[in-house]
């Protein structure tokens, strides 16, 4: 499959690229495009976690709590924080 780019700022950008690394017009536009794909994946797997550690959060939020004991109780530590 062919790519012709008609966006001088692109050409500028992938020529002045090329120059900088010896690679070559090709392995300049490929590798770029590899770094964005990997990026917005990376990304949009981040959006779909955060979304997932929500629920999860609301989910435990919700529970019932069945220890009547205080968190410093809990811990073990009296109101010096030492062990109690």
């Amino acid at each position: 499959m062919a790519l012709n780019i008609k966006n001088r700022e692109a050409g500028q950008l992938a020529h002045e690229l090329a120059a900088l690394t010896g690679e070559s017009l090709t392995d300049v536009v490929t590798t770029a495009l590899r770094e964005r794909l990997s990026l917005i994946r990376r990304q949009r797997e981040r959006v779909g976690l955060m979304s997932d550690v929500r629920q999860i959060q609301a989910f435990v939020a919700s529970l019932p709590d069945r220890d009547p004991r205080t968190p410093e109780e809990i811990i073990g530590y009296d109101e010096r924080g030492l062990p109690g």
